[in-house]
């Protein structure tokens, strides 16, 4: 059985779709065009209202896993179904002891699809609640399963540590986003580090094409959820400061979230209206091609009071490929991305007045533009191409699959 060929992994995710999570889009198409056969299970029902296009290209079906069960005398009818059905089911239910009711109810509907299906694999993206259910249904079936670890996840103060840490360590192999998460696992989490893979999230680079930025309007873009932990108040007192210097530039912050009205209070209170606008969501082809007209892309991430951070934001990676400068801030693995001089400029997190200044360096200069654009393309066509970096993923998803039966095949 090659990894191209016939193996079937389930995806199990919280909410899907979500507009913010086009990373996992990316690794789902990308594992569809070399042949996986991919099932998707959705704990929850998605509550975004606006969706990216590329969604539309995802073959798999996915499967809104109930939890109605979980509460009632059904709880005691699943199992019963599961002793019937799962031979290893009655053997494996301590793996069930001290969990959630409605975790356990979603693991026994996942585990009895996924062996229905003749699914070989379970991942999970984020290493909480689906890492959980992805934990506990691969017991029931019998089966391998694998999760990546990304950032809200490991990071925030209000996660459970406990159920993150058992995801983690039952875990065949933990992926993660950056070096900077590998280190923070290892010390946080105690996690080996010869079980966690980093592996970049990676891009369709075909749809994010080059183009020089040296020609462009004085245009800054921010595009992101309307979150504290993005920065975008930073970035509003950042433009405050170039107005007042009589700076030519305008901003457009793309995106939606729970701090939309105080970040438009804050645009009104420092009279930056006509400088600074947030536009709300945008499909991605929209979202490109206003990346790609705009002079410079602003990331200003910082760590967050609950101390959420980002680990990698995919929407630098998208900007660089398109050949937009970047300017973000020296948090978590943004370094590895945005290297300072080179494949862009850097600045301290909560520093508006820093932020300004390397704004307007990258406005006022486009020959540095050229020069950080091109080094920047360079390096995501090195590290974050979609197309090799899924084959990583797959080669993870093979060895846990061997490792659980014993079977040895090749890898395409």
């Amino acid at each position: 059985m090659s990894v191209n060929g016939s193996m079937k992994v389930g995806y199990i995710l919280k909410r899907y779709p979500r507009y913010s999570e086009t990373f996992i889009v990316n690794e789902i198409i990308a594992h569809e065009r070399a042949g996986l056969v991919i099932d998707i299970y959705s704990l929850r029902y998605s509550e975004d209202q606006h969706f990216q296009d590329i969604i539309a290209q995802v073959q798999a079906p996915v499967r809104y896993v109930s939890s109605n069960g979980s509460r009632s005398s059904s709880f005691w009818s699943m199992v019963n179904t599961c002793q019937q059905l799962l031979p290893r089911f009655w053997s494996s239910l301590e793996a069930a002891a001290g969990e959630n009711g409605r975790d356990v109810y979603q693991a026994m509907v996942v585990a009895l699809e996924a062996t229905k299906k003749g699914t070989q694999h379970l991942h999970a993206h984020f290493a909480s609640k689906a890492a959980t259910v992805a934990r506990i249904a691969s017991r029931f079936a019998g089966i391998s399963y694998t999760l990546t670890a990304h950032a809200k996840d490991i990071f925030q103060e209000d996660i459970s540590i406990n159920e993150v840490r058992a995801n983690l360590a039952g875990a065949s192999t933990v992926i993660t986003v950056s070096d900077f998460n590998v280190d923070y696992l290892y010390r946080n989490y105690g996690i080996d580090r010869l079980k966690i893979r980093r592996i970049y999230n990676g891009l369709d680079l075909s749809r994010f094409p080059y183009k020089t930025p040296q020609e462009r309007p004085p245009m800054i873009i921010a595009v992101g959820r309307l979150v504290e932990k993005k920065g975008f108040s930073d970035l509003i007192e950042a433009c405050c400061l170039m107005a007042q210097r009589n700076a030519v530039f305008e901003c457009s912050i793309i995106g939606t979230g729970p701090l939309e009205s105080e970040l438009h209070r804050q645009v009104e209170s420092l009279g930056i209206c006509e400088k600074v606008k947030l536009v709300g969501p945008l499909p991605q082809n929209e979202v490109i091609k206003r990346v790609q007209g705009a002079a410079v892309m602003a990331a200003p991430c910082i760590v967050a009071s609950d101390e959420d951070k980002d680990g990698l934001p995919t929407v630098l990676i998208e900007a660089m490929a398109l050949g937009t400068p970047c300017v973000s801030t020296d948090v978590t693995g943004i370094p590895e991305l945005v290297i300072d001089g080179e494949t862009g400029l850097t600045v301290p997190q909560h520093d508006p007045s820093r932020l300004a200044s390397a704004l307007e360096t990258l406005l006022m200069q486009p020959n540095l533009r050229f020069e950080l654009s091109r080094r920047a393309r360079n390096l995501i066509e090195k590290k974050f191409d979609i197309a090799r970096n899924s084959i990583e993923v797959r080669v993870v998803f093979q060895d846990a699959y061997q490792a659980k039966t014993g079977i040895i095949e090749g890898v395409q």
